[in-house]
């Protein structure tokens, strides 16, 4: 193999160690980004399950005084 090959693939496994880095840095963030929005979706369905459970109460409530 010529020096020139040599040095256009040493450039290229640079460039392929280069690439890898930026892709294993956009994983994090993304991973990260995913465990944020699960989280916020837990926190989210909590809520809606505690609003849910005040609007049965309070249309149980209507109802008892519906009754009397």
């Amino acid at each position: 193999m010529e020096q020139s090959e040599l040095e256009a693939l040493a450039a290229r496994i640079d460039q392929l160690i280069e690439r890898n880095r930026q892709l294993s840095a956009e994983n994090a963030r993304l991973r990260q980004a995913q465990e944020e929005w699960q989280q916020e979706r837990v926190q989210l369905m909590q809520k809606n399950d505690m609003a849910r459970h005040r609007i049965e109460a309070m249309i149980t409530r209507l109802r008892s005084l519906e009754h009397h």
